[in-house]
């Protein structure tokens, strides 16, 4: 065994990562100062989006983007069950029921025909929107889904938490970035430490709808204020109202501007994970029990997780966690969990997803993950197959 165990993912911070938040420290400000509007700017033209949104975090950013699209009790909104539970309790936060959709067997990502069949077995109008998940990092064809949406009348919220940098190829050949706006509503990102860009905690979220981003903004801090334009009264330039109930879900500057420095090399994170990826395909690709990730000739996967598939998931999460390497399962079923199976939901429901479940396991994927680090990995699969427990 290893005497230091290789995550799953782990946050690259370097010297100029460091500066750039020592800089924020000695400046005027700490929160709510020049370094949010600088970040969201930046994170704007990367995505190529109008609007982006800075945020304490992903769920606070799907939450505002739920009650920012008017998701309120008796709204029923269409979610994918692969996923961490924020994508779904965003909808349950705003008073609003959710109903799962099972996933494609190859994407992992919401199954565009189970989700028509849903639509078309309920009268038009009982689903006000669906939230997809760019699960893995693989991006979804916003084109085709707009299409369903708009044929249903419903909004689109993407969870892009694990695809910040991805791409995918319209019907004209033009390549898509996640998050520019042109098909979603909204799309919410996050800046968890494994994530592609880590500000510790944080998120953002983005829009072309300038309506949109005025309540986004609005709902972000306290549903207070200050714009002059906005306001029903001035009483001088102190003055500021609560338009909206809102919440606390501000980033700080020093996030941001450790947000801002880790962006300026996000193209070099994304072109490492791919190689990585690579060589794992290579580095697998003998093992017939072990099924690589599947992705499509026309998309850029942005790998925040390579996950395979094998048949005894838990012997092999055992066997490599005893030899220090700390492989993860993403994710457990979000319609099986406790509080949704209050909702009627039970084993059977959603069957790609469930046996999805049974035999995923993620393997160490970060940039910075060694050329020797991940040969062992790829050797320690090998001795598992090869030298099954127990032979």
């Amino acid at each position: 065994m290893r005497d230091k165990p290789i995550p799953y993912g782990r946050q690259h911070i370097t010297d100029e990562d460091v500066a750039a938040v020592v800089e924020t420290l000695r400046s005027d400000y700490l929160t709510q100062g020049p370094k949010i509007k600088e970040f969201e700017d930046k994170f704007a033209s990367y995505v190529g989006t109008k609007y982006a949104v800075a945020v304490n975090n992903a769920t606070a950013g799907l939450h505002i983007a739920a009650k920012a699209l008017g998701v309120g009790p008796g709204q029923r909104v269409i979610v994918t069950p692969i996923t961490f539970a924020a994508s779904a309790n965003c909808i349950k936060y705003c008073g609003g029921d959710v109903e799962f959709c099972d996933i494609d067997p190859d994407t992992f990502l919401m199954d565009s025909s189970r989700l028509r069949s849903i639509l078309e077995s309920n009268p038009k109008g009982t689903f006000a929107g669906i939230v997809i998940v760019d699960f893995a990092g693989y991006p979804h064809n916003l084109e085709e889904f707009r299409q369903i949406a708009d044929e249903f009348g419903l909004w689109i919220i993407e969870d892009a938490c694990h695809a910040p940098g991805a791409w995918w190829t319209d019907s004209q050949g033009r390549k898509q970035l996640t998050g520019n706006s042109l098909w979603a509503d909204c799309t919410v990102f996050s800046f968890h430490p494994v994530k592609h860009i880590a500000t510790g905690e944080g998120g953002m979220v983005t829009t072309d709808n300038p309506d949109l981003y005025q309540k986004l903004e609005l709902y972000r801090t306290h549903g207070i204020t200050r714009d002059p334009n906005l306001l029903t009264h001035n009483d001088g330039g102190w003055y500021y109202e609560m338009q909206e109930l809102g919440f606390n879900y501000r980033l700080t500057d020093i996030q941001a501007a450790l947000g801002i420095s880790q962006l300026s090399r996000a193209d070099a994170g994304i072109a490492r994970r791919q190689e990585i990826a690579r060589r794992y395909d290579r580095g697998l690709a003998n093992l017939p029990m072990v099924k690589t990730p599947f992705r499509a000739d026309d998309i850029l996967h942005a790998f925040h997780l390579y996950v395979i598939q094998v048949p005894d998931r838990k012997a092999l999460y055992d066997f490599l966690r005893s030899e220090g390497i700390l492989a993860q399962v993403h994710y457990a079923p979000v319609h099986l969990m406790p509080y949704y199976r209050r909702d009627g939901w039970k084993d059977g429901d959603l069957p790609v997803a469930e046996n999805y479940y049974r035999h995923c396991l993620s393997l160490p994927m970060f940039p910075t993950l060694t050329d020797e680090e991940q040969d062992y990995v790829i050797e320690k699969i090998h001795e598992f197959f090869n030298h099954p427990a127990g032979t």
